[in-house]
């Protein structure tokens, strides 16, 4: 497990890889399907392995994140 996650996240989530996979599989070119930008952005911390890696989180970065793991 990472110390640090920046994830991203789309709207449509999960119908949108189904509908490219279907594209693909219907023989159109990876390359022409368009690229699509996450809208949102999670900061994970997991303080067990951040401690496992002697590393030192500051409270402000504790403070930003969207997720911190005991």
């Amino acid at each position: 497990m990472t110390n640090f996650a920046q994830a991203g996240e789309n709207v449509t989530g999960l119908t949108t890889i189904t509908t490219d996979v279907d594209k693909v599989l219907k023989s159109t070119k990876p390359g022409d399907l368009p690229v699509e930008q996450p809208t949102k952005f999670e900061l994970v911390i997991n303080i067990k392995t951040a401690k496992a890696l002697g590393l030192a989180i500051p409270p402000s970065l504790l403070q930003r994140a969207d997720e911190v793991i005991q």
